[in-house]
């Protein structure tokens, strides 16, 4: 590299993903398809970067070190979130001048500045985050389609993400680099929270006899369904049970089940009927009576 100045149209042309996990490789794959040049995966591990381009189709592997990274007129780290700060470092030190470059990370808690060193050299910088769970690149395929994106960062940054947002059919809005951390806590709530609940009733229904092949899809349309009504009629419409209709003795049926099958349990039960309590705006006759029925379950 010369060390010419670019233009940014010049410079944004094709683009290096760091980081070779699920997100990286589903990203990389959909912004090829959709015809955006994706010239480089990135790896501390070059076997691992390998795979990842195998995967994304028609794009190289290079490890962190590589020259081959000052190509690429964006650079996108799709790292885990503790290794954006380190990795961007990295790279960004083999270079005095990254003037025209736009580098993005896709990390959900952190704001754009942990790519200051970019910055520094004259790059633009910014951070691109799907609101989306990923389990896996090929489940990743099928979730990032449409889904809404956070973004934040430089102008001409935002800017590159938008586009790309935009070829992935999503939906773009701004945060604040302040929010970023709140944003995050509350895609944690309604995620890993969800499942791990899920799976506790997956072991309730079997324990209750219901065969295990369909126990999983029995609460996978379940909790489909309740995100549905959640989104078209809100919270308070949405919800339902014993809770919401001050049914107090099926409330202590349940509670001395989980003492038998899953004490672990009570006391986040109980916390969760105070929370929808709180939410369904019982009466003062209701209010009273779980409050009484709250200090039992304790």
């Amino acid at each position: 590299m010369d060390g010419r100045r670019r233009k940014p149209s010049q410079m944004n042309s094709s683009v290096a993903i760091v980081g070779p996990g699920r997100l990286g490789q589903a990203i990389g794959k959909l912004l090829r398809e959709a015809g955006i040049d994706i010239r480089y995966v990135a790896a501390r591990h070059i076997e691992r970067a390998r795979r990842a381009a195998r995967f994304i189709g028609d794009c190289k592997a290079t490890n962190l070190d590589s020259a081959r990274l000052w190509e690429a007129g964006a650079i996108l780290i799709t790292t885990s979130d503790a290794a954006v700060e380190p990795v961007a470092r990295q790279i960004a030190l083999g270079r005095d001048d990254w003037f025209g470059h736009v580098i993005l990370h896709t990390c959900g808690s952190l704001p754009a500045s942990v790519l200051e060193p970019f910055k520094q050299r004259g790059a633009a910088i910014g951070s691109l985050h799907p609101y989306q769970t990923i389990p896996g690149p090929k489940a990743g395929l099928r979730s990032l389609v449409g889904c809404y994106w956070a973004l934040e960062g430089d102008r001409r940054a935002k800017t590159l993400a938008r586009s790309w947002v935009k070829v992935l059919q999503g939906k773009a809005f701004e945060l604040s680099p302040e929010s970023k951390a709140l944003y995050h806590l509350s895609a944690f709530l309604v995620c890993p929270t969800v499942v791990t609940l899920m799976d506790h009733s997956r072991r309730l229904l079997q324990q209750a006899g219901v065969p295990g092949g369909l126990a999983r899809p029995m609460l996978g349309e379940f909790v489909s369904e309740t995100a549905r009504n959640f989104a078209e009629l809100g919270a308070p419409r949405a919800l339902t049970g014993p809770a919401v209709r001050g049914d107090w003795k099926t409330l202590e049926k349940h509670v001395a089940e989980l003492r038998r099958f899953a004490p672990e349990l009570v006391p986040a039960y109980r916390e969760l009927v105070g929370l929808m309590l709180r939410l369904s705006s019982p009466g003062e006759r209701k209010t009273s009576a779980a409050r009484r029925l709250l200090a039992k379950l304790g």
